[in-house]
């Protein structure tokens, strides 16, 4: 077990928040309810938004950027997306500041530089973009419209945690213009997908893939699907969401197309993103008691080579063959840290790297020379191997391989043993206190007795799953008539 963090087992809550500080991702800023994101967090969050980028630029999309500011009389013109943000809004009222006439050391807001119009600091970007949509579209020759844009946006939270809820954090918004319905939906579909196929193939954690109910939908779409995770205290967290927007904010927009008819028709939208969060997701996901584990497609060093020398002349030895290493694996595509610096001893460097999820780790001295060997440690197995430095650079490509599989198959069968199915009242209770996890359950459809149920148990429905078959039931609740099971859990 790492020294001074506290167990999993113990306190999840504090587990999480001593690791992301220690393992230098983290910390929070002079700013209420902001972070600052450290090197090693932001190179992973590079990492995600590079492959990220990849799989949208694949799919046919391109980056743009548009204003943190909204003017608010854009923002309230879709009803619904207005009024499900209001109350987490940060508003700009003034423009300058001057100096206190008496106090000259203090700054005050000049009240004669209040703005005209009020602008609100974007919580989501779909008013600013469908107002500027509206001169882009005038013909279906103008559509589809496939934009992504890598932003900030704030949403000023009362309780905050480093990555899963801050005031302001990082993400990507996708917005797309559609001549049809069916091309949104479509496209509403292939974006979670893209989310998907990234989480269970980077990150290395699976999702279920589903549908929001009413309660829980994006406000001002008329669908929202979503991925949702489960991390190992048994809570969910929403790891991603693409919403069908319909034509609601073509329609507060008043954005038209002529179709090849000359018929002026609404434009249909998506809007989909990921955030910041994702971290918080990797490290609930695949970490423990000594540390950080990451899966090696996400961990910005994968290999760290430490050197075991006594005096100069061994570690000029040392440094020979351990900078060939270096080369040879970097040819492979792997990257590679060598930490030859003296300041530090091998056993900080192995608790430090432990602690910072490197995925493998060699150690060499100078018997390691005469033998022709290495030292390798797996970080998520905690187990050690001696390797030929002959067949090294194949066995690490090939371990990487390894633990990127078995750090999902491991997840996936903590997923399946926390996963319930109830049919009774009283035994969703128990399952929900007791053992956490999913919970699949019947449910008769109504946003009476979702409430009911989360007022009772804090348990919310996850989502509507996609591969979820027709069953006839009972609503665990109401006892009503129900024709599929749906996932509950306790959330982030």
């Amino acid at each position: 077990m790492a020294k001074g963090l506290v167990k999993r087992s113990e306190d999840f809550s504090k587990w999480y928040n001593e690791l992301v500080v220690m393992a230098d991702l983290a910390e929070n800023s002079g700013v209420r309810g902001c972070m600052v994101i450290k090197p090693y967090g932001y190179a992973i969050w590079e990492k995600m938004q590079a492959q990220l980028d990849k799989m949208f630029k694949e799919t046919g999309h391109q980056n743009a950027y548009f204003p943190l500011f909204v003017p608010k009389s854009l923002f309230e013109a879709e009803e619904k997306n207005a009024e499900g943000f209001a109350k987490e809004c940060a508003v700009v009222t003034h423009y300058r500041l001057k100096t206190d006439p008496n106090n000259p050391t203090k700054l005050i807001v000049d009240p004669e530089a209040k703005l005209e119009e009020e602008l609100v600091v974007r919580p989501t970007s779909e008013a600013i973009i469908w107002n500027t949509y509206k001169g882009w579209i005038q013909s279906y020759r103008d559509l589809p419209i496939l934009i992504n844009q890598w932003a900030n946006v704030v949403r000023w939270e009362m309780r905050t945690r480093l990555f899963l809820r801050t005031a302001e954090f990082l993400w990507q918004e996708g917005h797309t213009a559609h001549e049809t319905k069916q091309e949104a939906l479509e496209e509403t579909a292939r974006m979670l997908d893209v989310y998907a196929t990234f989480t269970k193939d980077y990150m290395a954690m699976p999702v279920v893939k589903g549908y929001k109910t009413e309660n829980e939908r994006f406000a001002g779409a008329e669908d929202t699907y979503c991925i949702e995770a489960l991390m190992q205290d048994g809570k969910a967290l929403q790891a991603g969401t693409s919403h069908f927007l319909g034509q609601n904010f073509a329609k507060a927009f008043d954005v038209k197309f002529a179709d090849k008819e000359g018929k002026q028709e609404y434009v249909w939208a998506t809007s989909w993103g990921v955030s910041t969060r994702l971290i918080g997701a990797l490290i609930m996901c695949h970490s423990d008691d000594f540390g950080l584990v990451l899966p090696p497609k996400l961990a910005p060093i994968q290999v760290a080579i430490v050197p075991i020398y006594k005096g100069d002349e061994q570690l000029a030895q040392v440094n020979e063959v351990a900078f060939k290493i270096k080369e040879e694996l970097i040819a492979s595509g792997i990257s590679v840290k060598y930490d030859n610096d003296d300041n530090r001893k091998p056993g900080w460097k192995f608790a430090e790297y432990e602690m910072k999820g490197v995925p493998a780790r060699i150690a060499i001295g100078q018997r390691d020379i005469e033998n022709g060997t290495v030292e390798v440690a797996r970080r998520d197995t905690l187990t050690k191997e001696i390797v030929s430095r002959e067949n090294l650079t194949a066995y690490i490509v090939n371990l990487m391989e390894e633990i990127q599989i078995s750090l999902f198959n491991r997840n996936q069968e903590f997923v399946n043993e926390k996963t319930t199915f109830v049919d009774s009242w009283e035994a969703f209770q128990e399952t929900i206190k007791n053992k956490g996890g999913f919970v699949s359950a019947h449910w008769d459809g109504t946003s009476e007795t979702e409430l009911k149920i989360k007022e009772a148990t804090k348990a919310t429905i996850r989502c509507i799953p996609f591969d979820q078959e027709d069953e006839d039931g009972v609503c665990v609740f109401s006892g009503n008539p129900s024709k599929r099971r749906v996932l509950f859990a306790k959330a982030y």
